[in-house]
């Protein structure tokens, strides 16, 4: 499983919140986080541009047989007990890349190769946030699948 995170996490409670959680993942799976660099609006010029660049970056870390879940707002939604049966169906077939896009969100370029768009709730939480939020809710699935209280 692989966390691609476009920029740093630059809050510091943010940092230990997801660290912690990567912490308890480490055991339970093998995750891989890179976080890629952001493009600068100033030397890109326009938001469709910083989008663009981006997303070319993270296609290079995409392989073609990877099922690639993309994070966006407008995404399908699930519980964490539908997220933790779809996860438990994914990994057991085929490498699992997530992605986080950046402050001005994703190319339409890496919503075209998503093999799913999923949303982390209906509301909208900064890109730093959602990396928190999702690491938590992996955690969760995990403790889902094999039946331990975190849950329940």
């Amino acid at each position: 499983m692989r966390l691609l995170l476009v920029g740093k996490t630059k809050d510091d409670w943010l940092k230990k919140g997801i660290d912690e959680y990567l912490k308890r993942l480490r055991p339970l799976v093998k995750l891989e986080v890179l976080e890629l660099p952001d493009s600068s609006l100033r030397t890109a010029g326009d938001t469709e541009t910083v989008k663009a660049r981006e997303a070319e970056c993270c296609l290079k870390h995409i392989a073609p047989d990877d099922f690639f879940i993309l994070l966006d707002e407008r995404g399908e939604t699930k519980t964490s007990l539908e997220f933790s049966s779809f996860l438990a169906r994914l990994s057991a077939e085929k490498s699992v890349v997530f992605l986080i896009g950046g402050v001005y969100g994703t190319a339409s370029s890496l919503r075209e190769r998503a093999n799913a768009v999923l949303s982390l709730s209906p509301m909208t939480f900064t890109h730093q946030m959602a990396r928190l939020i999702l690491v938590e809710q992996i955690y969760r699935a995990l403790m889902i699948q094999a039946n331990r209280a975190y849950h329940y």
